[in-house]
């Protein structure tokens, strides 16, 4: 087995169990000892006499008889436990355990499938952490390459990075501008540019309850309440007459600080020192589905039967932690799932991975793992839907008024598509995810029918005049649609795409903070309705 690159051996990720080949284990025939099984989500603590390790699969004796477990789906904890030298892995993963465990397992299954390989994928002795091992024909040949996938936290993945002991870093949120110039003094080079900073899903941070709680929805304001110790029983917001239960994550972890930043808008939580820390979004989960009093918060992939709840923003507009939302990144916990590399160690075997995660072969893995992929869907834009009813009940002038039917006119004869692309603050430039979401409605609207008619309707905050702002949604939208034809390089000639521009009308998110601002300097794409 080949090591890759100059990676160095690593203190929080290669020497803690760097676990490669199993054929490296001791027999243990001769071993018979207490062993207990636990899977990551904790849905699997079983505990008996280890007997075996065969076919990756561990064996125990146990009052119902000899169980066969997974490797894949546990970990082993025990002095009986299989004993397997220290190796190292061709490419090395670490970072954010909301990826490492809710996503790399079948991720990994689907980039071995996309090289006709089989991934033996075995759960090291070391929480939150696996290996997988691509062997090639199905399994039946030669060896093509392992990976080890350490799930921490996001700090450790880009730490990892930074010290060169990973190859590649897991973050469920970007990169900080400290962060990525420590990495570019390293050597690292610019860890925002296309080739080292990919986007692989988007997620929504989902707040739920017990599923028995009445409570279907919270005001912003109201969750901030909660969660700062201003209102604490359930009937302060609507519900029973019973205490809050507060659950957290520990304080540092990027899902908190997401949270947190999201909530109260980058000012002190106030978080109570009477909460419920879970250390993990299965946890956090579990604690939740427990108790009927209690409130948390868990990516989309790990609610695991809690209720969701809608959430109203200070405007009054509702956001549901649904999949369109999170595609069109309006719902108001949206985050994106990243995976970053260094400029200087990156092989083949790891781009090869890279380039499967960012495509459209790794979709159906990443819907399967409960996460949100990149696919387009498309939409119905109905007229008794929030969108709507909001701008038909909405207080305004005549003109503005004028401007909000002509949108309810075209909403009739159109679907949405959930591509949307945005701008960065204060300029023209389209932000990071553009380019992907480009190439990917290029290759969808080729393969719709002849004579389809697309329109890209632009969107401005309120900042300005309306008629100024009216004018610069057009202007972006014109932008987008040149943009859409230089890059589709005569793919879409046939195609119409019209511009239309409604300026700050359909607000997706409150003007009055900046993250708001952003969400609403939009260019949306609209197709018109199949007939019939």
């Amino acid at each position: 087995m080949r090591v890759v690159s100059k990676l160095k051996p690593s203190r929080s990720v290669l020497a803690s169990a760097c676990m490669l080949a199993i054929g490296a284990m001791v027999p243990n025939a001769a071993i018979s000892a207490e062993v207990s099984l636990k899977s990551a989500d904790g849905t699997v603590n079983l505990v008996g006499e280890f007997v075996d390790f065969a076919d990756d699969n561990y064996i125990i004796r146990t009052a119902l008889g000899d169980l066969r477990i997974s490797a894949s789906r546990v970990r082993c904890e025990g002095e009986a436990c299989p004993k397997i030298e220290t190796a190292s892995a061709d490419v090395v993963i670490s970072g954010s355990d909301t990826i490492g465990l809710g996503m790399m397992p079948l991720l990994m299954t689907g980039f071995a499938s996309s090289l006709n390989a089989d991934a033996e994928i075995t759960n090291t002795a070391v929480e939150g952490q696996s290996v997988a091992k691509l062997v090639g024909d199905g399994g039946f040949g030669d060896d093509i390459g392992s990976y080890l996938v350490s799930a921490s936290s996001t700090e450790t993945g880009f730490a990892d990075l930074l010290s060169g002991d990973s190859h590649i870093s897991m973050a469920s949120r970007r990169i900080l501008p400290a962060e990525a110039k420590q990495l570019r003094a390293s050597g690292a080079g610019n860890m925002v540019s296309p080739d080292q900073e990919r986007i692989i899903a988007v997620d929504s941070l989902v707040v739920i309850t017990h599923p028995d709680n009445e409570i279907g929805e919270l005001s912003m304001d109201n969750l901030r309440g909660i969660y700062s110790g201003r209102i604490t029983n359930w009937n302060e917001v609507g519900g029973p007459d019973v205490a809050i239960k507060v659950v957290s994550r520990p304080d540092g972890s990027a899902t908190r600080s997401f949270f947190e930043g999201r909530v109260f808008d980058g000012q002190a939580s106030g978080t109570g020192s009477d909460h419920l820390i879970a250390a993990s979004d299965q946890e956090m989960a579990a604690l939740v589905n427990e108790d009927e009093t209690a409130i948390g918060y868990v990516g989309f992939a790990f609610q695991r039967g809690a209720k969701p709840l809608t959430l109203l923003n200070e405007c009054g507009i509702p956001s549901s932690p649904d999949e369109f939302a999170a595609k069109t990144e309006e719902y108001a916990l949206f985050r994106r799932m990243y995976l970053y590399n260094r400029s200087d160690n990156l092989d083949d075997a790891a781009k090869q991975f890279l380039d499967f995660a960012v495509s459209e072969g790794a979709d159906g893995v990443v819907a399967k793992s409960g996460f949100i992929d990149l696919g387009i869907v498309r939409r119905a834009q109905d007229l008794n839907g929030d969108r709507a009813l909001g701008l038909i009940n909405a207080e305004a002038d005549n003109f503005e008024a004028g401007v909000m039917r002509e949108m309810l006119g075209a909403m009739v004869t159109s679907d949405r598509l959930s591509t949307t692309f945005r701008f960065r603050p204060g300029s023209s430039t389209m932000d990071e995810k553009a380019q992907l979401d480009m190439a990917r409605l290029i290759r969808f609207l080729a393969n719709e029918p002849e004579g389809t008619s697309l329109s890209l309707v632009g969107f401005t905050d309120d900042v300005g005049a309306f008629e100024a702002n009216r004018r610069l949604s057009v202007t972006r939208a014109e932008q987008v649609r040149d943009d859409l034809r230089a890059a589709a390089e005569g793919a879409l000639d046939d195609m119409s795409i019209d511009v239309i521009g409604f300026g700050e009308i359909a607000p997706a998110a409150c003007n009055d903070t900046e993250s708001g601002r952003e969400i609403n300097r939009r260019v949306e794409v609209w197709i018109a309705k199949n007939e019939g």
